[in-house]
């Protein structure tokens, strides 16, 4: 455009308190927050866009918005956009890995440790005034030593968990479609064959998973069901890839002793059949939920805008074989 002082980078308004100060755009570009970061009329101005991971960005939107250059997703996962559309308008994709890793790396053994010692029951019990007093079998949970962590998915969180579980003393094994050697020489992790096999013989397993189409309802009913007897599920990848409902029958009535989950499908509604379950410690999407990881995907997503609009290459493009939502 011939006057950058007259474009626009849209940013949803949920991050003006980390964003401070609105950023210096390159060429004097102007900030402007939108509740839902596309606006309802077309604006020819608006040459970048800062969503959420729960806002979609699709074609009808991208259509909307001719001048639109980069969609800098504020998330690692992008399910939210639709990527092929963007890239049929020649606008690049970026998301912002590694600066939340190790936050919801945390956070999944918080659940692990949460959901294995039964800590929903204990707060309860102890909130509830009907606390007896200390006894030999009381909610009794699942010591870790020893057991086996089932990682779905060996990316960057993925790995980050693993090395964290095996620090308490859990054997680790792994389905990925690719081998993880540094995973495997410095912790022991072992690759398994099949997703089946790792379900059968994990004492707890770890989605970490990017939700696609291959990814959605990964884990229904047949291999909820396959799992060892008293294990543990936790998810703090994509909700889609676990059907719920499956999931509750399968704290009802087994095999499952446990869940720990930190997202679900449809968010920021939670199905009564989870909410209702002791067995299920359940937390609002908090994976990210640090000042230091929520400041830094800022700045990163910030930045991938500046880099774009500059003419430079994005600092964390998409993979360019990623579909979006």
């Amino acid at each position: 455009m011939n006057d950058p002082s007259g474009e626009i980078v849209m940013v949803a308004d949920e991050l003006a308190e980390l964003a401070g100060a609105d950023p210096e755009w390159p060429g004097g570009r102007r900030t402007a927050f939108h509740s839902r970061v596309v606006p309802i009329v077309s604006d020819p101005a608006v040459v970048a866009l800062i969503p959420l991971v729960s806002h979609p960005v699709g074609d009808a939107e991208l259509r909307m918005l001719s001048g639109v250059r980069v969609v800098a997703n504020y998330g690692v996962g992008y399910d939210n956009i639709d990527v092929e559309a963007a890239r049929r308008r020649g606008i690049v994709v970026t998301n912002t890995p590694d600066v939340l890793t190790d936050a919801t790396a945390d956070l999944t053994l918080a659940l692990l440790l949460a959901a294995a010692r039964r800590l929903r029951e204990g707060l309860d019990l102890a909130r509830g005034g009907s606390w007896t007093g200390w006894h030999p079998t009381q909610l009794l949970g699942l010591g870790l030593q020893g057991k086996s962590l089932g990682i779905l998915g060996t990316g960057r969180i993925g790995d980050a968990v693993a090395r964290r579980a095996a620090a308490f003393g859990m054997e680790i094994v792994y389905w990925d479609k690719s081998p993880v050697p540094s995973l495997e020489a410095e912790v022991g992790a072992r690759r398994v064959g099949s997703l089946g096999d790792l379900l059968a013989t994990a004492d707890v397993v770890s989605v970490h998973l990017p939700l696609t189409p291959a990814t959605r309802g990964l884990l229904g009913a047949a291999e909820l069901q396959a799992m060892k007897p008293g294990s543990i599920l936790i998810n703090t990848a994509r909700g889609a890839i676990v059907e719920q409902d499956a999931l509750a029958d399968a704290l009802r009535s087994g095999p499952l002793a446990a869940a720990g989950l930190d997202v679900f499908d449809g968010e920021p509604e939670i199905p009564a059949g989870l909410r209702n379950l002791p067995n299920a410690f359940l937390l609002p999407h908090l994976g990210s939920a640090t000042w230091d990881a929520r400041r830094a995907m800022w700045a990163l997503a910030a930045g991938n805008v500046g880099a774009v609009l500059s003419g430079r290459a994005p600092l964390t493009p998409v993979p360019a074989q990623a579909s979006g939502g």
